[in-house]
C-alpha cells in the first residue's frame, strides 16, 4: 500500500495514547513464550508471545474495552455511535485514523470499498438489524459515500445529519494492530494476535519457525474454527485477514442468497463466484480492509485487480464454473504464491 508508511507512525501515535489508559501492573519474567486466550470484541483472542509480562490478558482486555467504547455499532454509548446520531463531532484517534485509512481504500477500489454503508447493511438486516422486507435502496443511496464526510481537525464534518460510519470492516484489524503494538510495549519480540480470523505476527513461533495460519475452506455455513483449512500461510512480520460471504447471509423469500457485504455503488448485496478473499498486508487494518474491498468488487474486479498489482499478497477462492469437476478455484497472486506452506 503506498500509504504504509505513514500508517505505521499514525498506529503508534495512537498506541501511546491508548496506553496512558491502561493501567498496568509489574511485570514478572517468564522463561519462555505465554498463552492468552479469550474473548476478544465479542469473538476469539488467541495470543502466544514471547512477552516478560504476566500481566497480558488485562492489558489485551484494557485495548478491548477502549476498543469498543470507541468504534463498536453495538454498544449503544460508544463514540461511533454517538458520531452516527448526531450527539458530537469531536473524533478520537482511533475513528480519525482508520477514516483516513478507509479513505485511501475507498479511492483504491473504485468506490467498491466505503465506511458510509451502515444504513444499507442495516436495511438488509445485517448490523444486529431486522431486514427490511423490501428496502428502497434508491432512497438510501443519497447518503451513502465516502464524500459526505471529512475531518477537519479533531472534528467529524458530515453533509447530511443522516450518513452513519460502519468501522466493522476495519476495527477488528486495528484492534490486532493495537494488541500486537502492546506486547512490543512489554517487550515481545516473537509473538502472534489472533482476533476472530485476523492475525498479526512477529519472528518466529515456539518451534523456531515462521508462524503458520490458515484460510479456512469457504462452504456455506462453516463456522468452525479451523477444522477445515484450504491453505496454509507462513508469515514473519505482517498482518493477514480473510473476508468471506459464506457465514453471515441469508436466503430470501425468492430463494437468493443476500450476503453482509453490500456494494455501496449498486446498494445491493452482490452475486459472486467470489467466496472468500485474503490479504497480507504490513498492518491488520490494511488487511481487514482490503479483504472486505475485494469481497465488495465482486468476481471479476476482484480477479483483475490481484493481476494488476501481483506484488500484494492475496488469495481468492471463488466457486467453480459449472462444467468444472473441481468445487472451487483458487488464484494467488506471485507474492501470495510465496507464502504458501506446500
Amino acid at each position: 500500500m503506498r500509504h504504509s508508511g505513514n500508517i505505521v507512525r499514525c498506529l503508534r501515535g495512537g498506541l501511546v495514547a491508548l496506553i496512558g489508559s491502561i493501567a498496568l501492573t509489574a511485570c514478572t519474567p517468564q522463561p519462555s513464550f505465554r498463552v492468552v486466550d479469550g474473548i476478544m470484541l465479542g469473538t476469539r483472542l488467541h495470543v502466544i508471545a514471547d512477552s516478560p509480562c504476566d500481566t497480558l490478558y488485562q492489558g489485551a482486555m484494557a485495548i478491548d474495552r477502549a476498543a469498543k467504547a470507541s468504534m463498536s455499532i453495538y454498544e449503544e454509548q460508544s463514540l461511533l455511535n454517538r458520531l452516527n446520531r448526531g450527539e458530537t463531532d469531536q473524533l478520537d484517534t482511533h475513528i480519525a485514523y482508520n477514516i483516513r485509512l478507509a479513505d485511501s481504500i475507498h479511492q483504491l477500489s473504485g468506490g467498491a470499498y466505503d465506511i458510509t454503508v451502515k444504513p444499507l447493511v442495516e436495511a438488509w438486516g445485517f448490523a444486529g438489524r431486522e431486514a427490511t422486507a423490501s428496502p428502497n435502496v434508491d432512497s438510501i443511496l443519497k447518503f451513502v459515500g465516502m464524500e459526505k464526510i471529512r475531518i477537519e481537525g479533531d472534528r467529524l464534518i458530515k453533509s447530511d445529519p443522516r450518513v452513519a460510519i460502519d468501522l466493522n470492516s476495519i476495527a477488528k484489524g486495528y484492534t490486532v494492530d493495537l494488541v500486537a503494538a502492546y506486547l512490543e510495549h512489554t517487550g515481545a519480540e516473537n509473538y502472534i494476535v489472533d482476533i476472530g480470523g485476523e492475525v498479526r505476527c512477529k519472528g518466529h513461533n515456539r518451534q523456531g519457525n515462521a508462524w503458520r495460519i490458515g484460510v479456512e475452506t469457504p462452504f456455506d455455513g462453516n463456522m468452525t474454527d479451523g477444522e477445515y483449512i484450504e491453505q496454509r500461510i507462513a508469515l514473519q512480520d505482517g498482518a493477514m485477514a480473510t473476508s468471506g460471504n459464506y457465514r453471515r447471509f441469508y436466503l430470501d423469500a425468492n430463494g437468493a442468497k443476500i450476503a453482509h457485504t453490500i456494494d455501496p455503488r449498486t446498494g445491493f448485496s452482490n452475486p459472486s463466484r467470489l467466496l472468500s478473499a485474503t490479504v497480507v498486508a504490513p498492518t491488520c487494518a490494511e488487511a481487514d480492509a482490503l479483504c472486505t474491498m475485494l469481497m465488495a468488487m465482486g468476481d471479476e474486479a476482484a480477479c483483475r485487480f490481484a493481476e494488476e498489482h501481483p506484488t500484494l499478497p492475496l488469495y481468492l477462492i471463488l466457486a467453480a464454473e459449472a462444467s468444472a469437476e473441481q468445487e472451487y478455484e483458487e488464484l494467488f497472486t506471485p507474492a501470495m504464491q510465496a507464502l504458501l506452506i506446500r
